[in-house]
């Protein structure tokens, strides 16, 4: 996934532009500078409640850049996430508000999807509805948090890209002399839509254990639940009780001495999962 976001902002981004993101993105904050180092291009972090970006945000963003001539970064590129990092889902027509603003200034269009089926099933959307139709110009494709074994896919929708897109990925070391074995992996993952049966199974997880969270004391939602991935605070005491129970998961301690924690269903999950999870969170 670093590698596909990274070569996809690259193929873009010039060194002396800014990448507007949201700045809880993963290119922002899970990628150990990896957008910066293939492109060379400056990440501008975006503001936005639950995950987005709005276009009231990117105008305001906007309004801060590519006003100092040769002296300050210039307007390069937007970048957006669906599912974005805290669980919410951008519809179409979110993205397609975005994408026309930042085109106003020329901007391409970036859409990080590793969780992409997952959003389209979410938004009872089409691929091309969420993409090119929407104003997206490069999408990472992502096949490994949703049953791959490890790959990911860079598509562009224009052609004249294509070549500059096989020697960048050469150029970063990501063309195996044994491709075949991502290749494998991405026709199984296409054929008869089990991508998207793989993400019908892990959103309607997310979804049963969305609506059971009510049943935990002190339990409540921090951000819309529209996918796969929960973050609810819990009652103190909960994580440390879970844990003795078994039960493994990303957990913290909120500012407020709250226990928080992140929950993200798979393709993988049953309802046996969701219920052993919600027995070892109850008092």
């Amino acid at each position: 996934g670093t590698a596909a976001n990274a070569l996809a902002v690259a193929l873009h981004a010039q060194p002396w532009t800014a990448v507007f993101c949201h700045e809880d993105a993963h290119i922002a904050s899970d990628e150990c500078g990896a957008p910066e180092f293939y492109s060379g291009a400056k990440l501008a972090l975006v503001p936005g409640e639950h995950g987005k970006i709005t276009p009231a945000t990117l105008t305001a963003a906007l309004s801060k850049t590519g006003n100092s001539g040769v002296h300050g970064v210039q307007r390069g590129m937007l970048s957006l996430t669906n599912v974005t990092e805290a669980g919410t889902v951008y519809s179409p027509a979110e993205i397609a508000a975005l994408t026309s603003l930042a085109k106003t200034h020329d901007l391409p269009c970036h859409l990080d999807g590793a969780r992409f089926a997952n959003a389209l099933i979410s938004a009872n959307a089409t691929p091309a509805e969420m993409t090119w139709k929407a104003g997206i110009d490069v999408l990472s494709f992502g096949g490994t948090k949703n049953g791959c074994m490890g790959v990911e896919a860079v598509v562009i929708f224009d052609p004249a890209k294509a070549w500059e897109l096989e020697l960048r990925r050469k150029r970063a070391g990501h063309l195996f002399s044994k491709h075949r074995y991502l290749s494998a992996q991405m026709e199984a993952y296409l054929t008869d839509d089990l991508w998207l049966r793989l993400a019908t199974q892990a959103n309607a997880m997310g979804q049963r254990l969305n609506q059971s969270l009510a049943q935990i004391p002190g339990a409540a939602l921090c951000h819309q639940v529209d996918a796969n991935i929960l973050f609810p605070t819990l009652a103190p005491g909960t994580n440390a009780r879970a844990e003795a129970k078994g039960a493994v998961y990303y957990n913290w301690q909120t500012a407020e001495g709250q226990d928080a924690a992140r929950f993200v269903t798979s393709w993988s999950t049953t309802e046996a999962d969701t219920d052993a999870l919600l027995d070892a969170l109850r008092p």
